[in-house]
């Protein structure tokens, strides 16, 4: 089936300098709030800072914040994930950690195995079409287009039922820019199975019915546009293919593609379902708006062309935060969509997985191993050393002196304590999580940093 928004086609460069930025002419603003958060702040470098030493503290903690904390690490995945930290986030919030973890070596077989002609064609052609203006990518068979093509392929391999979309290349190249080939590899993984699934199979069955789910949200927020798109006979997929199937990256600039990924990894499809609307809300939710896009050709040209002010990163990400859409109100749209198609247009073809709706839903399917988030013991005790309770000091056995530890006394081995109990030479969990927490992330209110 082809797309009516041409993925294969060259994005443009979404990246611009802040002075490129300054320098644009902008229409009257109809609204005031708009105007007022139009341009981002940079963050203090002594925030970062503190913001950084609290991602490192959940990061080396994670099975503990994702059991209990949750909804602080969603309040910090709004504020922003640190930069210096946000490849290795994305992969513990989407289980591509667990992923690698529990397929040790995968990768590595796929990335030797041949590949099937026909997909590695395709992706060789659409290798130079992600990001040109990056400088991962802007070379010709540069380290970023073999990295790419190299996880691309091993999709191919790994799912061969479902081979390879266009639609993602632009993710996997986003994943690339801020991790390893592998790590990158594993979290596109969880985005096709567990963020979207059925969005990258054959008849795009899944991105068709979530086309339907959005336009009926759409009524909700925003009448007027809804409206208007059903006036003109403009049906969803001609305008959220992309939006949806990219994620956003090759639609939005650089720093809200960011901040709306942050957000997306942690709390799932509803982060993009509420960028969809919002989009739409502010380019024809008014009849101001509409004077302009008065046919249905006017109105694709303004969905094409967004206006920059509603996808500034301040902006944006304010108005996602407070859109009051949920999951419930996505799965509940989900069931009334999927029994009109069956009524309309039959059985789907493509039996999609259930979606998770973010990192807690994923986290709790598949538990994180805490073997493998715990750090090994640092210090290495001779062997026959003993150890004794905190507060008391080592006392030689009576009667015994000159002879050597008991059997089991070993460093390596379990260790006598005094309530019977046994224990390896390695902290417990619990005062690894103690002795790594900071003071910032033992406060009962988080502050904006």
């Amino acid at each position: 089936m082809a797309l009516p928004l041409d993925i294969r086609a060259e994005p443009v460069d979404i990246i611009k300098t802040k002075a490129e930025q300054k320098t644009t002419t902008h229409s009257p603003n109809p609204c005031p709030a708009l105007e007022t958060l139009f341009w981002a702040e940079d963050v203090p470098l002594e925030v970062l800072r503190q913001r950084e030493s609290k991602w490192l503290d959940m990061l080396n903690n994670w099975d503990k914040w994702m059991a209990k904390k949750h909804k602080k690490i969603r309040l910090r995945c709004q504020k922003g994930i640190p930069p210096s930290l946000r490849g290795r986030a994305w992969q513990y919030l989407s289980g591509g950690k667990v992923k690698l973890e529990q397929n040790a070596g995968k990768f590595d077989e796929l990335d030797l195995a041949p590949g099937d002609p026909k997909w590695l064609d395709v992706i060789e052609r659409d290798l130079h079409r992600q990001f040109p203006f990056h400088e991962m990518f802007v070379a010709r068979g540069g380290h970023g287009q073999q990295d790419l093509f190299r996880v691309l392929k091993a999709y191919t391999l790994f799912r061969p039922e479902e081979g390879y979309c266009q639609a993602q290349a632009p993710i996997a190249a986003v994943l690339l820019m801020h991790m390893p080939a592998e790590q990158a590899f594993w979290c596109l993984v969880q985005i096709c199975e567990k963020y979207l699934p059925g969005y990258y199979s054959e008849k795009l069955e899944a991105i068709q019915l979530d086309g339907e789910i959005l336009f009926s949200l759409l009524h909700k927020v925003s009448p007027v546009a809804y409206k208007h798109l059903s006036k003109q006979k403009i049906d969803p997929i001609l305008y959220m293919t992309e939006w949806f199937m990219c994620a956003f990256s090759r639609t939005l600039p650089w720093s809200s593609v960011l901040r709306v990924w942050d957000m997306f990894f942690c709390e799932g499809v509803k982060i993009i379902f509420r960028v969809a609307l919002i989009l739409l809300k502010y380019t024809l939710g008014s009849s101001e708006k509409l004077k302009s896009c008065q046919g249905q050709y006017e109105t694709m040209e303004r969905l094409r062309a967004l206006n920059p002010k509603i996808m500034q990163e301040t902006f944006l990400v304010q108005e996602i935060i407070e859109l009051p859409v949920t999951e419930r109100h996505i799965e509940r749209e989900h069931l009334i969509q999927l029994k009109k198609w069956k009524e309309t247009r039959g059985e789907l073809q493509c039996k999609s997985p259930p979606r998770f709706h973010g990192a807690k839903a994923i986290s709790d399917a598949e538990p994180y191993s805490r073997k493998a988030l715990e750090p090994s013991p640092s210090i290495i005790l001779p062997p026959g050393t003993m150890l004794s309770p905190k507060g008391h000091k080592a006392k030689a056995p009576k009667g015994n002196k000159k002879e050597g530890p008991e059997k089991g006394s070993l460093a390596n081995g379990p260790i006598p304590e005094e309530n019977g109990s046994q224990t390896l030479l390695e902290p417990s969990p619990s005062l690894l999580h103690q002795s790594k927490e900071s003071l910032s992330s033992r406060e009962s209110e988080d502050t904006y940093l």
